[in-house]
């Protein structure tokens, strides 16, 4: 492994920054012919989701994908001799069939879709995504190289690196062509970190694909015909005619995607904006094309790939959504996202993982122009009351830096907040479900570090505050203890947050400013804002017209999930095999958990505790033969760490406690036995219901500190 230089960080910042850029560009017209675009759109130099009327940041195969099929590093060691294997059970640990990561489209028409189902039926990658099982009409679409910015972003100015991972995973699903374009743009990718030279970084990914490939024959066309031609749309115009989509079989095949790809770097790659121009008017697959565009130049060029254009941050503002089985991971940012991804890097070089910013703050504000998702409320009336930026002091220290341009007592207390679970607009997302659970809960330790400008003239009275789903899936505010800020003073903000919720979740925090009397000019601080600790709360049916995003905080991986019956709200059906629910965050250490449960039909079926996604958990079954036992799970295999005889019945609640504290689990059935055990795998996650052939209820689930 080469040494990771000492911009690595700020590199791979830029290139998720590049990849959320370009996916959340071209996603809403996705698979336009580039005449639709130029007709109804013109030529892409500007967001335009809100003229077709759609949510900038959603659920998007690409963006999920990227980062979910990380975790296989992980999950099975990190290593560069990661096997496809080990993906492929990532995959299934990940990804809850029909409804996250993936676009399924069907057995035979959507790739992933056909990959996934060969792994649950027992076939391993990479014989999963191979020619001679799924057909090259399948095998070869554009997925493979969708998800391959990972790879090469902890394989920093290794190539040979970067294209082995990005083999051993495109394997899981594709193969022929697909993965050599795969394997080509992660080995460029990679090499991006030590050159700028696009000449450079082909000859450096074809060096990775054989000759006499038809990816090497592209590469080679385009070549010539930008040499020749000197204008992007007649070489975008040549590749339609000669590798265009009706050359090819299947639904999203990769050659002619990837020819536009190779078109915008050649003709853009010393500029971002250009670089995004183009690829987007281009059309086809735009939000895959732009998003692996978009990586490659970002980390070419660092974070000043972002500055002399169009301002694609700000409305970002390094928000991104991860939809998968990890629902603690799915509202997410870029800052989070790009320190997860640095460590796995700096792992795999043999170096240290670096230290959490700020004490672990969730929020720290540390890498530049990071806002980490804080947005203010905009008011028609006074739209530029309130402007915010991530910037450092007098004292070079960085936080999100928040400006007041005439507020007075006049005007409702400005919020600066962020999302911690889903927005209101996911109903408006198409094609892929959002599965989240919310970040922040009831009994939780909130804390936020604010301070005051030494040349403010008026004090400014700083609060925390949530927006937390009520009836009819409004949105309420709930607010935390204040302080006053006088100039140049700095506070902090301390609150437990109260089991006062209602079962609905938290979706933002944040703080509420408000000038007492007076007109303010100034700037206030937030240095950072996090929590800690086990959640404190009652999770039942809301008491007042619940709405839905109650049950969206559940992430389902069942057939049938219900939550209308009177006495057992969390209701859960599996036609065949396993099928589980899942709520809570790998934030959840040490806690006990309390809940009624009734096995309807079938079984094993139990309480899941400190859950690592749907194939990593630790539960308390009720097993057929009038047992219980305490498992472990792990990918395909579960091993028992202890059982006792409980004669147990069909329709009938039995209480439930389960605590876990370091490497201890305690279990207990009413009526039943205790059971207890070591073991030290999984030493964070949520709580749910599992059960396998059958259905199995809940009354509802009461989580506390342990006492």
């Amino acid at each position: 492994m080469p040494a990771l230089t000492t911009d690595y960080l700020e590199r791979v910042y830029a290139g998720v920054l590049g990849k959320l850029v370009g996916v959340y560009l071209g996603r809403p017209f996705e698979g336009w012919h580039y005449n639709r675009i130029m007709k109804e759109l013109g030529p892409i130099r500007y967001y335009v989701h809100q003229k077709l009327d759609v949510p900038l940041v959603v659920t998007d195969d690409d963006v999920s994908g990227t980062f979910v099929f990380l975790r296989a590093l992980e999950e099975h060691g990190v290593s560069p001799d990661l096997s496809s294997e080990a993906i492929g059970k990532t995959w299934l640990n990940n990804v809850i069939e029909n409804r996250s990561v993936f676009w399924w489209g069907g057995n035979g028409i959507s790739t992933e879709h056909t990959a996934y189902r060969n792994l649950k039926h027992g076939i391993p990658a990479p014989l999963s995504g191979a020619i001679k099982i799924n057909g090259s009409a399948v095998a070869e679409q554009i997925g493979a190289q969708i998800f391959i910015d990972g790879w090469a972003l902890v394989a920093p100015g290794n190539p040979t690196l970067a294209a082995r991972l990005a083999d051993a995973a495109g394997s899981v699903s594709h193969d022929g062509e697909s993965v050599y374009a795969a394997k080509l743009w992660a080995a460029m990718e990679a090499e991006a970190f030590v050159s700028k030279d696009v000449n450079h970084l082909l000859e450096v990914g074809l060096s990775f694909v054989p000759a006499d490939s038809l990816i090497a024959r592209l590469i080679s066309d385009i070549k010539n015909w930008v040499k020749a031609n000197g204008d992007w749309e007649k070489t975008r115009q040549r590749i339609e005619d000669v590798y265009g989509y009706d050359k090819f079989p299947g639904m999203c095949h990769v050659i002619p995607n990837h020819g536009l790809m190779i078109m915008a770097l050649l003709y853009a790659g010393d500029d971002f904006h250009k670089a995004m121009y183009i690829i987007n008017t281009s059309g086809w697959d735009t939000d895959c094309n732009s998003g692996n565009v978009a990586c490659l130049v970002a980390i070419m060029h660092g974070l000043a790939a972002f500055e002399g254009g169009p301002d694609w941050l700000w409305p970002l503002a390094d928000r991104a959504i991860i939809s998968s089985a990890d629902g603690g991971y799915s509202i997410n940012n870029a800052a989070r996202i790009t320190y997860d991804v640095a460590n796995l890097g700096r792992k795999l070089a043999g170096e240290e993982p670096l230290s959490a910013p700020k004490n672990g703050a969730q929020f720290h504000f540390t890498l530049p122009g990071s806002v980490q998702g804080f947005q203010t409320t905009r008011n028609d009336s006074f739209p530029d009351l309130v402007k915010v930026k991530q910037a450092t002091d007098d004292k070079n220290h960085p936080g999100l830096a928040v400006h007041l341009n005439g507020v007075t007592n006049a005007v409702e207390p400005v919020e600066i907040l962020t999302q911690t679970f889903s927005p209101p607009e996911v109903v408006k997302m198409r094609s892929y479900d959002l599965m989240a659970s919310p970040l922040l809960y009831p009994g939780q330790h909130l804390k936020a570090v604010v301070r005051a400008e030494r040349a403010n003239t008026l004090p400014v009275e700083s609060r925390l505050r949530l927006k937390v789903y009520g009836p009819n899936d409004s949105l309420r505010t709930v607010d935390g203890p204040s302080v006053m800020l006088k100039p140049g003073q700095e506070q902090i903000l301390e609150w437990r947050i109260p089991d006062a919720l209602d079962s609905q979740p938290i979706q933002q925090v944040g703080i509420a400013l408000s000038v007492p009397e007076g007109r303010l000019d100034g700037l206030v601080w937030l240095d950072s804002l996090g929590w800690s600790g086990a959640p404190y709360l009652s999770l039942r049916r809301p008491s007042n017209a619940p709405g839905e995003f109650w049950k969206r905080a559940w992430v389902n991986g069942v057939n049938n999930f219900f939550t209308h019956h009177p006495s057992d709200p969390f209701y859960i059906a599996q036609d065949r095999g396993e099928g589980i629910i899942l709520y809570g965050t790998r934030d959840w250490t040490d806690y006990q958990v309390v809940s009624g449960l009734t096995v309807r039909l079938g079984g094993p079926a139990g309480i899941v505790f400190r859950a690592r996604g749907l194939n990593r958990y630790y539960a308390l079954l009720l097993l057929e033969g009038n047992c219980i036992a305490l498992v472990k799970a792990r990918d395909e295999k579960k091993t028992e760490l202890a059982r006792a005889a409980f004669d147990w019945k069909l329709d009938t609640r039995y209480e439930v406690t389960v605590a876990v504290e370091g490497s201890t689990i305690k279990t207990s059935i009413g009526g039943g036995p205790s059971l207890e055990a070591t073991d030290d795998d999984y030493c964070a996650g949520g709580i749910g219901l599992v059960v396998a052939d059958g259905a199995v209820s809940a009354n509802q689930f009461d989580v506390a500190p342990l006492k």
